[in-house]
């Protein structure tokens, strides 16, 4: 009797969702040296001109930071890198972290936040403190992003209330009339679209029209999410992890936002001027997992690559 050979069949691609690949155009990600050293060529991986924002970790030198930039921007991407307030000593410091960015890297956008130091390296605790020193004014940043909190932020709030987050907001919203620079917020990750959407639909209500660009936690181990999370502080929408960590049918697969990026998608779909423009990657599980996510849910036409 003869022998049967089979091939390999390679599971079929699921199809794009339309609405899913709308929202997703123009979609950030965010990388730290460490994790860029990882990756051979951005160019395999992400849809050109994408932005890639540089995540400053307290202890790590300005000098990686600008080379990270630098090589980020010599492939072809808009760089914005993070000036986290609470570990810039002064306004020397800042002027000069700013003047090494432009001078070597070309960068004219950075995300301002406070950053998650209990205890500030010296005069600056705030990202409004960073937007009311000038300096990116007279550098002539084009573009300056501020943090959003879909679930409050402990930090800032101890009480658990959203009082000074909102006050924050409220704050930055005025300062985005009496610059030409444009702005958005870019916000924590959070796991539950319903939540998001009203927290969106709030800001908006407040008279905040600055757009904001959403933080989605991108595809991971359940146990290395849930770490992340409980360690950035991410409120109620947690628990749709710890709901998945008891099944023990999905306990071992590996997170994807596929549900909370069609929500979302579909209630942009039917809101046009819903006031989420943009999605912004935090790339938990690595960066090829996560562009590689993209591709194949209609992010860019690149082709997907090992994500070893």
């Amino acid at each position: 009797m003869a022998l049967l050979n089979f091939k390999k069949r390679e599971k079929p691609a699921a199809p794009v969702n339309g609405q899913v690949e709308d929202f997703l155009k123009g979609y950030s990600i965010e990388v730290m040296p460490r994790t860029a050293e990882k990756v051979e060529n951005f160019r395999d991986l992400l849809p050109e001109d994408t932005r890639v924002y540089i995540a400053h970790i307290e202890g790590t030198p300005i000098e990686d930071m600008v080379a990270t930039a630098k090589r980020v921007a010599s492939e072809g991407f808009k760089v914005m890198p993070h000036f986290p307030a609470r570990i810039i000593k002064d306004q020397a410091t800042l002027a000069d972290w700013i003047s090494r960015y432009q001078g070597e890297a070309g960068v004219d956008q950075a995300l301002l936040l406070a950053g998650g130091v209990t205890t500030p390296h010296g005069d600056f605790h705030s990202s409004m403190q960073l937007m009311e020193s000038g300096e990116f004014d007279k550098a002539g940043f084009k573009r300056l992003h501020v943090a959003g909190h879909p679930e409050g932020n402990k930090d800032i709030d101890p009480d658990g209330s959203t009082k000074n987050v909102e006050e924050a907001l409220l704050w930055k919203q005025k300062f985005s009339k009496r610059t030409d620079a444009e702005m958005a917020l870019a916000t924590q990750f959070a796991f539950e679209a319903g939540p998001i959407i009203e927290w969106a639909n709030a800001v908006k209500a407040a008279g905040v029209d600055i757009p904001i660009h959403i933080g989605i936690a991108g595809p991971a181990k359940l146990q290395t999410l849930i770490k992340f999370a409980i360690a950035c502080g991410v409120g109620p929408s947690l628990k749709v992890l710890q709901k998945r960590a008891m099944d023990v049918t999905k306990l071992l697969l590996p997170y994807e936002p596929t549900d909370v990026l069609t929500q979302l998608a579909a209630h942009k779909a039917a809101n046009p001027d819903f006031n989420i423009s943009h999605v912004h990657f935090f790339p938990l599980g690595g960066i090829k997992t996560n562009a590689n996510w993209a591709i194949e849910n209609g992010g860019s036409s690149t082709k997907p690559v090992n994500a070893s």
